[in-house]
């Protein structure tokens, strides 16, 4: 029962009560399992263009971004940096003084490797009067650990991975926002030397971001050549979904109806908002320094020709459609192309009349599109590349996280387990159709592809529901292609030790 409370809190939110009882009806019935026709691999899905192939695409890019078109960056780069310190904080609460496991020894032996070695040992200069190696010899670790994590010094317990230092160089250390601005301007810039990055920020940190933007842009740009136009947007708080309790009905705190932000799926309307013909996604916290950007900028091109290429051919093929004067051998060939290029086959295709296959052509070919890196599987967590069923019966790729397989049926565990590929969440996306016009991308999005998790507030145990992930649910009734990718492409930054690999010094 909803009060008139409840009812002004969803009014301001721009939740509607139908909203809430959808998401309850989530929790009560949970979300099924994808069937599963296959695990994508290089015999299935997955591209590996030849020597020769990556020159044709890698050409088509560079011609694409020399038209008209509006290319964007988009990095998601609102989630807190908590988790990389999760040792740190640890260690804050352990009730041993010196580093005894190897994570606290490796953290504290290599100290000063780290971008913002400098930065914290001026604030423990300022807080105790002693010098990071003052402090390790008088045995008090822990205040540098708290220096680094507090308010009081560095703050980065609090702050966003995209406004930490994580690289070194001689002219000074670089965050990950940083090094998305080099990024962009060496794949990304459209033909007059514009570069626009759009991040998803939260709103306590925004202001953050405005401000190293507005102190970093023209050094860049001057290096460049290029200028520079970075925009923000925040998770909307319609996005937020209601948490329950074990009984499925809306949980409450103090008698507050509790809402929690929907996961990175809510960023699909932050995405629908923004105006581009291409846009390139990648996390905030997978970067390298420039000395190791070669792969990177080299594998954006190489996707992003394969995208052109591709939506270059459905749009002719949707003109030709469009025109009503082609033969029954074209339509043929343009079925040949939505099922061993775009990887999207029908089971039912025989049963379809010629009016009814023209019209499933051109639905299925005039949908948004997107090209994905996949790296191999080398161990790291990451969603998976799948051949799966779509509600309508079809079969096309998709990226899938373990709670959207059914572990429990041995065959499905199976093809989670022998997966020889991960998404490293290296997307470019295609947004508008062949008439100019951007697609709503919020009629893309499969509901049913959400996720429930367990979480807990003030001690009382709550379920949390999560949208479809961004790359996941969200799109998926998009047009999917996969490209392996190099491991070197794929360098994230999980815990605060993953900065001393060899690619992040």
């Amino acid at each position: 029962m909803m009060t008139p409370q409840d009812k002004e809190l969803l009014a301001s939110k721009g939740i509607s009560e139908a909203q809430i009882e959808a998401q309850l009806t989530c929790f009560e019935k949970g979300f099924p399992y994808l069937r599963l026709d296959a695990a994508a691999s290089v015999d299935k899905g997955i591209l590996t263009p030849s020597i020769d192939e990556q020159t044709i695409f890698l050409s088509a890019w560079d011609n694409y971004k020399n038209s008209d078109k509006n290319i964007l960056k988009f990095v998601p780069a609102s989630g807190a940096a908590s988790r990389m310190f999760k040792n740190l904080f640890e260690f804050l609460e352990a009730d041993y003084e010196t580093p005894t496991t190897a994570f606290e020894q490796i953290f504290f032996t290599h100290i000063d490797r780290f971008a913002f070695y400098d930065d914290l040992n001026t604030a423990c200069l300022g807080l105790f009067g002693l010098t990071i190696p003052e402090l390790i010899a008088e045995g008090e670790f822990k205040k540098i650990v708290d220096v680094l994590l507090d308010a009081d010094g560095l703050g980065y317990g609090q702050l966003p991975k995209g406004l930490l230092l994580f690289h070194n160089y001689p002219e000074g250390p670089r965050t990950p926002l940083e090094e998305h601005l080099v990024e962009g301007a060496l794949y990304a810039a459209c033909s007059g030397g514009d570069v626009n990055i759009h991040f998803t920020v939260s709103p306590e940190h925004r202001t953050m971001f405005e401000s190293l933007v507005e102190d970093k842009t023209a050094e860049f740009a001057k290096r460049f050549g290029v200028t520079y136009h970075i925009s923000f947007s925040e998770q909307k708080p319609s996005t937020d979904t209601i948490a329950a309790d074990m009984d499925n009905q809306p949980f409450r705190d103090k008698g507050k109806l509790v809402f929690r932000p929907g996961g990175h799926g809510a960023l699909i309307e932050n995405l629908n908002d923004l105006d581009a013909d291409v846009v390139f996604i990648k996390n905030i916290d997978n970067v390298v320094p420039d000395r190791l950007k070669d792969d990177t900028v080299l594998y954006k091109k190489l996707i992003a020709g394969v995208l052109v290429t591709l939506q270059h051919q459905a749009f002719q093929y949707l003109e030709l459609l469009d025109s009503g004067s082609y033969t029954q051998e074209q339509v043929m060939e343009i079925l040949q192309f939505l099922q061993k290029k775009l990887f999207c086959k029908n089971p039912d295709i025989k049963n379809l009349e010629d009016a009814e296959l023209v019209l499933y052509l051109k639905q299925k070919l005039n949908r948004p599109m997107r090209v994905c890196g996949m790296v191999k599987n080398v161990g790291e967590p990451g969603g998976g590349p799948f051949l799966a069923y779509n509600p309508d019966g079809t079969i096309s790729l998709q990226i899938l996280e373990s709670s959207q397989i059914d572990m429990s049926d041995p065959q499905k565990k199976k093809m989670f387990e022998e997966g020889t590929h991960f998404n490293p969440v290296d997307l470019v996306c295609a947004v508008r159709n062949y008439q100019g016009q951007k697609f709503d991308l919020t009629h893309y999005v499969d509901p049913a592809t959400g996720f429930i998790s367990y979480k807990s507030k003030n001690g009382k145990e709550l379920k949390a529901l999560e949208l479809p992930g961004l790359w996941n649910g969200a799109m998926s009734d998009w047009n999917t292609v996969f490209v392996e990718v190099p491991l070197t492409t794929f360098n994230p930054v999980k815990t605060v030790n993953d900065l001393l690999r060899a690619q992040h010094q």
